[in-house]
C-alpha cells in the first residue's frame, strides 16, 4: 500500500468512527456563522453546478442547497456510510437539488468541466498528493470555475509544527495544515488566482487521551498557549484560525502533472 493508499484508508477508517458519534463530530465542525461567511462569499449564479470536495456529513452542501434551491449540488467523500446518511436525510427534508458521490480520494469520478464552482471546507488537510487534487480541481471546472477553500492554518507563533503534531494524534490521515501564502503558491502553480478571502477561528475538542502531554511538552510553552489548549471534562480543547480563500480558475494556463 502507498504512502497515499494508507493515508486515505486511515482518514477513511476514523471518519466512519466519528461520524457515528454524530452530536461529538458536530460539535467539532458546526458554526452556522462561519457558514453563513463562507456562502455570502460565493458568487453563486442560478442554474451553478456545484462540488462539495470531502463534504462529509454534508453541513456546507445542505446549507447552500436550501439557500440557493436552483443550483445543482454534488458532495464527493471518500466515507461510503456517512454519504448513504446524506442521501438518506436529503430525500427526507425533500432536497431535490443536492446528491452525493464516492470516490478513491485521488481521481474524481467526473468528466472535465463538470462544475461551476468546488468548495471544500475543513477537508483539504487531509489529502496525502495535494497538486493532483487541485489537478483535478481544475480538471472539472469549467473555465473560469470557481474554487473555495475553507482549511485551518498554522498560526504566526508555530514555527515547531505543533498544530500538525497535535493533530495527528488521531490518526485520521491528517497530512498538514497550510498558511496563506501557501494556498497562494500552490493553487497558483495548478492554475488558479486569487479572488478574495476572509479569516475566521474554530475551537474545538477532541477526547482527552495522554499521548498529548508528550505532544505538548515537546514544543515551546509560548506556541501551546497561543492555540488556547485547554483540559476540562476529560476533553481538550484547541483553537485554531481559519483561512477562507476564493480562487478563479486561469482558463489560459495548462497543468502538467
Amino acid at each position: 500500500m502507498t504512502y497515499s493508499e494508507d493515508s486515505i484508508s486511515a482518514a477513511k477508517q476514523c471518519f466512519e468512527a466519528s461520524f457515528a458519534e454524530k452530536d461529538f463530530y458536530d460539535r467539532q465542525t458546526q458554526d452556522s456563522s462561519h457558514i453563513d461567511s463562507i456562502i455570502d462569499i460565493l458568487p453563486v449564479k442560478s442554474g451553478m453546478r456545484i462540488l462539495d470536495l470531502g463534504t462529509g456529513s454534508g453541513y456546507l452542501a445542505f446549507a447552500i442547497a436550501r439557500r440557493y434551491p436552483d443550483v445543482s449540488l454534488t458532495g464527493l467523500d471518500i466515507v461510503e456510510k456517512a454519504l448513504e446518511q446524506n442521501r438518506k436525510r436529503a430525500e427526507h427534508e425533500g432536497i431535490e437539488n443536492l446528491s452525493f458521490s464516492s470516490y478513491d480520494g485521488i481521481s474524481f469520478p467526473f468528466e472535465k468541466g463538470s462544475f461551476d464552482m468546488v468548495v471544500s471546507r475543513y477537508a483539504l488537510h487531509h489529502f496525502p498528493d495535494i497538486h493532483k487534487s487541485l489537478s483535478e480541481v481544475h480538471r472539472v471546472l469549467s473555465e473560469k470555475g470557481c474554487f473555495f477553500i475553507s482549511d485551518p492554518s498554522p498560526n504566526e507563533n508555530d514555527t515547531s509544527g505543533f498544530a500538525d503534531e497535535y493533530m495527528q494524534v488521531k490518526p485520521d490521515g491528517h497530512i498538514r495544515f497550510r498558511t496563506f501564502a501557501e494556498w497562494i503558491a500552490l493553487c497558483s502553480q495548478n492554475g488558479f488566482y486569487l479572488e478574495e478571502s476572509f479569516v475566521s477561528s474554530i475551537r474545538f475538542p477532541r477526547k482527552y487521551e495522554k499521548i498529548y502531554d508528550p505532544v505538548i511538552s515537546r514544543h515551546p510553552q509560548k506556541t501551546v498557549k497561543s492555540y488556547g489548549i485547554k483540559i476540562n471534562g476529560g476533553e481538550i480543547f484547541i483553537t485554531e484560525q481559519v483561512n477562507n480563500i476564493l480562487f478563479r480558475r486561469n482558463s489560459d494556463r495548462t497543468i502538467n502533472i
